[in-house]
């Protein structure tokens, strides 16, 4: 039973050094930055469309926010 639980404690340890040597850079950090990056580049495309046109692009989408902040209760 010791000898299990000291494999158990012991593959625990190699696992986390293995985690705090490793030198690959996806990490939270960066996937939020492609994530981030990939809002604003929407965004912005969306902008150029509305300005391009002139006009409501996602009619549905505009109704349902206008909606939301035209409470009158």
């Amino acid at each position: 039973m010791f000898k299990k639980i000291k494999n158990k404690v012991n593959s625990a340890i190699i696992s986390a050094k293995c985690a705090v040597a490793n030198k690959k850079a996806e990490g939270y950090v960066d996937s939020g930055v492609k994530i981030l990056i990939a809002v604003v580049i929407g965004a912005l495309l969306l902008a150029g469309l509305y300005t391009l046109f002139n006009t409501t692009i996602m009619p549905t989408v505009t109704t349902k926010i206008t909606g939301l902040f035209s409470y009158s209760g």
